[in-house]
């Protein structure tokens, strides 16, 4: 498969001002660095998981969910697993999902086989990729969205929890323990995770577990194994919220 030339890993932020179209792979641990496009791109991995990390936070994305970065989004990828991925940019006066923020979206099976296809598919003007174009936005408009951000803090106080939480998940201490560690009540640190992240601290913590679950999964760690090292008191419970949140058990999980 040949690289997209627009997508090599850089050292700075890169500003190219087209969004390429194209599919490109990724080892296990691979990345592509900050950069930035005055189109919009939707970022789907066909095989693996892909992480998309902004300044306001990162966006995991498994086999079944695709990430749409706006135009002039500082963006940059890293791969958990084996990746393939499929990279599909739209001029910024075409954006079919109203959105500008990045966004985790469901991709339904039609959608995957017509991000694929129009990413493999020769990149000319023919009656034939135009239709392509017009069902693949179609079907975008119809993917729902999907709850799967973990919003990075910017205060001191709720930067050294975050720290903390992503070094050791499975820490179970609560807010209060937490907060004396990082210097601050349960009180101020809860009303900072509302007031900043817009999220309560067992959802947030929740979602961190969940994103961590996903790198883990896609690095082919049992599904005992992953429970244990984020955090849930069993396997069972794992499973539950798993299930719960993206549709499927973790054991059927598409890291493939």
């Amino acid at each position: 498969m040949t690289a997209c030339l627009n997508c090599r890993t850089m050292t700075h932020i890169r500003h190219e001002p087209v969004a390429p179209t194209c599919t490109q792979r990724l080892a296990s641990g691979g990345t592509i660095d900050a950069h930035r496009h005055d189109d919009h791109q939707i970022v789907y991995a066909g095989r693996g998981v892909l992480v998309v990390t902004t300044g306001a936070g990162s966006w995991v994305a498994p086999g079944n969910r695709a990430i749409w970065v706006p135009a002039g989004t500082v963006h940059a990828h890293q791969a958990h697993g084996e990746l393939d991925l499929h990279l599909v940019g739209l001029p910024a006066t075409d954006n079919p999902l109203g959105l500008d923020t990045p966004t985790v979206l469901a991709v339904s099976p039609l959608l995957r086989e017509l991000i694929i296809a129009y990413t493999h598919a020769p990149d000319d003007d023919s009656p034939e990729r135009a239709r392509l174009r017009a069902v693949l936005l179609d079907q975008l408009r119809a993917s729902p969205q999907q709850p799967l951000h973990l919003p990075t803090p910017a205060s001191p106080p709720l930067r050294a929890l975050y720290e903390i939480l992503r070094a050791d998940p499975a820490d179970k201490r609560t807010l209060a323990e937490l907060g004396r560690q990082v210097g601050a009540s349960d009180r101020t640190l809860s009303r900072l995770f509302r007031s900043e992240l817009g999220m309560t601290f067992p959802q947030w913590r929740t979602q961190l577990r969940l994103q961590h679950a996903l790198v883990l999964l896609a690095e082919k760690e049992s599904v005992t194994a992953v429970a244990h090292r984020c955090g849930w008191s069993s396997a069972s419970a794992f499973i539950d919220v798993f299930r719960r949140t993206f549709g499927h058990t973790p054991g059927s999980h598409p890291a493939d």
